[in-house]
Protein backbone atom coordinates (compact mmCIF):
# COMPACT_ATOMS: atom_id res chain seq x y z
CA UNK A 1 0.00 0.00 0.00
CA UNK A 2 1.38 3.27 -0.93
CA UNK A 3 0.44 6.09 2.05
CA UNK A 4 1.20 9.65 1.39
CA UNK A 5 1.01 11.63 4.68
CA UNK A 6 0.53 15.51 3.84
CA UNK A 7 2.47 17.25 6.72
CA UNK A 8 0.67 20.65 7.45
CA UNK A 9 2.77 20.94 10.73
CA UNK A 10 5.13 23.97 11.34
CA UNK A 11 8.12 24.99 9.57
CA UNK A 12 10.52 24.79 11.87
CA UNK A 13 11.46 24.89 15.47
CA UNK A 14 9.91 22.27 18.21
CA UNK A 15 6.57 20.54 16.62
CA UNK A 16 5.26 18.31 18.13
CA UNK A 17 3.34 16.96 15.29
CA UNK A 18 6.60 16.37 13.66
CA UNK A 19 7.96 13.77 16.34
CA UNK A 20 4.77 12.36 16.42
CA UNK A 21 4.57 11.71 12.48
CA UNK A 22 7.99 10.07 12.50
CA UNK A 23 6.99 7.32 15.09
CA UNK A 24 3.78 7.04 12.81
CA UNK A 25 5.40 7.10 9.63
CA UNK A 26 7.85 4.44 10.97
CA UNK A 27 5.29 1.86 12.09
CA UNK A 28 3.71 2.33 8.83
CA UNK A 29 6.89 1.39 7.24
CA UNK A 30 7.32 -1.76 9.46
CA UNK A 31 3.42 -2.60 9.11
CA UNK A 32 4.79 -2.84 5.00
CA UNK A 33 3.27 0.01 3.20
CA UNK A 34 5.65 2.92 0.92
CA UNK A 35 4.94 5.67 2.68
CA UNK A 36 6.55 8.79 1.52
CA UNK A 37 5.92 12.58 3.29
CA UNK A 38 5.21 15.96 2.02
CA UNK A 39 6.28 19.06 4.43
CA UNK A 40 3.97 21.38 3.33
CA UNK A 41 4.90 23.95 5.15
CA UNK A 42 8.50 23.45 3.25
CA UNK A 43 6.97 24.44 -0.12
CA UNK A 44 5.85 27.23 -1.44
CA UNK A 45 2.13 26.31 -2.22
CA UNK A 46 0.06 29.85 -3.53
CA UNK A 47 -3.29 29.98 -2.45
CA UNK A 48 -5.63 29.41 -5.17
CA UNK A 49 -6.66 32.46 -7.65
CA UNK A 50 -10.05 31.55 -8.84
CA UNK A 51 -8.69 31.51 -12.56
CA UNK A 52 -10.24 28.39 -13.55
CA UNK A 53 -7.58 27.59 -16.02
CA UNK A 54 -7.40 24.36 -14.39
CA UNK A 55 -10.79 23.90 -15.89
CA UNK A 56 -10.48 25.93 -19.13
CA UNK A 57 -7.41 26.42 -20.44
CA UNK A 58 -5.62 23.91 -19.37
CA UNK A 59 -7.85 20.98 -18.44
CA UNK A 60 -6.27 19.58 -14.96
CA UNK A 61 -3.54 21.48 -14.96
CA UNK A 62 -3.14 24.40 -12.16
CA UNK A 63 -1.57 27.79 -14.25
CA UNK A 64 0.06 28.81 -10.79
CA UNK A 65 3.79 26.64 -10.86
CA UNK A 66 4.61 25.91 -7.01
CA UNK A 67 4.66 23.32 -4.82
CA UNK A 68 1.55 21.74 -5.84
CA UNK A 69 3.22 20.49 -9.13
CA UNK A 70 5.10 17.62 -6.55
CA UNK A 71 1.82 16.99 -4.18
CA UNK A 72 -0.51 16.48 -7.75
CA UNK A 73 0.96 13.15 -9.10
CA UNK A 74 1.63 11.87 -5.28
CA UNK A 75 -1.97 12.41 -4.38
CA UNK A 76 -3.03 10.52 -7.66
CA UNK A 77 -0.11 7.51 -7.07
CA UNK A 78 -1.50 6.82 -2.86
CA UNK A 79 -3.45 4.53 -2.31
CA UNK A 80 -4.05 6.16 1.14
CA UNK A 81 -3.09 9.98 2.09
CA UNK A 82 -3.22 11.04 5.53
CA UNK A 83 -3.37 14.50 6.00
CA UNK A 84 -1.58 15.69 9.27
CA UNK A 85 -3.22 19.00 10.57
CA UNK A 86 -2.36 21.01 13.98
CA UNK A 87 -5.61 22.87 14.83
CA UNK A 88 -5.41 26.44 14.88
CA UNK A 89 -8.62 28.09 16.27
CA UNK A 90 -10.23 24.36 16.47
CA UNK A 91 -10.05 23.64 12.64
CA UNK A 92 -7.55 22.71 10.41
CA UNK A 93 -4.72 25.79 9.38
CA UNK A 94 -4.45 28.00 6.03
CA UNK A 95 -1.61 26.16 4.80
CA UNK A 96 -4.11 22.60 4.90
CA UNK A 97 -6.89 24.53 3.42
CA UNK A 98 -5.16 25.91 0.65
CA UNK A 99 -3.47 22.93 -0.20
CA UNK A 100 -7.25 21.33 -0.29
CA UNK A 101 -8.50 24.43 -2.10
CA UNK A 102 -5.74 23.85 -4.46
CA UNK A 103 -6.49 20.28 -5.42
CA UNK A 104 -9.77 21.50 -7.44
CA UNK A 105 -7.49 20.33 -10.75
CA UNK A 106 -8.24 17.17 -10.14
CA UNK A 107 -11.92 16.93 -11.07
CA UNK A 108 -14.12 18.59 -14.09
CA UNK A 109 -15.85 21.59 -13.53
CA UNK A 110 -18.99 19.82 -14.58
CA UNK A 111 -21.57 18.82 -11.72
CA UNK A 112 -23.44 15.37 -10.94
CA UNK A 113 -25.89 14.12 -8.74
CA UNK A 114 -24.23 12.21 -5.81
CA UNK A 115 -26.84 10.65 -3.31
CA UNK A 116 -29.02 13.78 -3.76
CA UNK A 117 -26.44 15.89 -3.72
CA UNK A 118 -24.33 18.17 -6.27
CA UNK A 119 -20.51 17.43 -6.76
CA UNK A 120 -17.76 17.77 -9.40
CA UNK A 121 -17.23 15.35 -11.75
CA UNK A 122 -14.35 12.62 -11.13
CA UNK A 123 -11.34 13.35 -13.55
CA UNK A 124 -9.45 10.26 -13.01
CA UNK A 125 -10.80 6.62 -11.93
CA UNK A 126 -9.39 6.53 -8.95
CA UNK A 127 -8.70 8.71 -5.89
CA UNK A 128 -6.81 7.58 -3.15
CA UNK A 129 -8.83 6.97 0.67
CA UNK A 130 -8.00 9.76 2.79
CA UNK A 131 -6.86 9.72 6.23
CA UNK A 132 -7.01 12.66 9.39
CA UNK A 133 -4.26 12.96 11.82
CA UNK A 134 -5.07 16.13 14.26
CA UNK A 135 -3.04 17.66 16.43
CA UNK A 136 -5.12 19.08 19.01
CA UNK A 137 -3.51 21.92 21.39
CA UNK A 138 -5.27 23.63 24.44
CA UNK A 139 -8.01 24.77 24.46
CA UNK A 140 -9.28 22.70 21.35
CA UNK A 141 -12.34 20.34 22.17
CA UNK A 142 -14.07 17.51 21.27
CA UNK A 143 -16.35 19.31 19.64
CA UNK A 144 -13.67 20.94 17.23
CA UNK A 145 -11.83 17.57 17.13
CA UNK A 146 -15.42 16.62 15.84
CA UNK A 147 -15.70 19.77 13.18
CA UNK A 148 -12.71 18.93 11.82
CA UNK A 149 -12.92 15.45 11.55
CA UNK A 150 -16.72 16.60 9.56
CA UNK A 151 -15.03 18.68 7.43
CA UNK A 152 -12.44 16.39 6.12
CA UNK A 153 -15.03 14.06 5.22
CA UNK A 154 -17.15 16.36 3.20
CA UNK A 155 -13.61 16.88 1.44
CA UNK A 156 -13.37 13.56 0.90
CA UNK A 157 -16.96 13.27 -0.48
CA UNK A 158 -16.09 16.54 -2.47
CA UNK A 159 -12.92 14.39 -3.99
CA UNK A 160 -15.25 11.73 -4.77
CA UNK A 161 -13.41 9.60 -2.04
CA UNK A 162 -14.06 8.41 2.07
CA UNK A 163 -12.17 9.48 5.00
CA UNK A 164 -11.41 6.22 6.56
CA UNK A 165 -9.28 7.20 9.57
CA UNK A 166 -9.11 9.33 11.67
CA UNK A 167 -6.68 9.64 14.76
CA UNK A 168 -5.75 12.08 17.33
CA UNK A 169 -1.85 12.48 18.31
CA UNK A 170 -3.15 12.36 21.64
CA UNK A 171 -3.41 8.05 20.53
CA UNK A 172 0.05 6.23 20.83
CA UNK A 173 1.19 6.74 17.15
CA UNK A 174 2.21 2.90 16.32
CA UNK A 175 -1.96 2.08 17.29
CA UNK A 176 -2.78 4.99 14.91
CA UNK A 177 -0.49 3.06 12.22
CA UNK A 178 -2.23 -0.35 12.90
CA UNK A 179 -5.55 1.82 12.61
CA UNK A 180 -4.42 3.42 9.02
CA UNK A 181 -3.20 0.47 7.62
CA UNK A 182 -6.31 -1.84 8.88
CA UNK A 183 -8.99 0.90 7.65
Amino acid sequence: MKILILDGGARSGNDPLADYLASFEAALASGGAEVRRIRLAEMEIRFCTGCWSCWWATPGLCALRDGMEEVYPAFLEADRVVWAVPLVLGTASALVKKTQDRLIPLLHPYIELVDGECHHRRRYDRYPELGLIVDPRDPDTTEDLAGTRLLFERFALNLRSRLVFFASTRANPEEAAREALAA
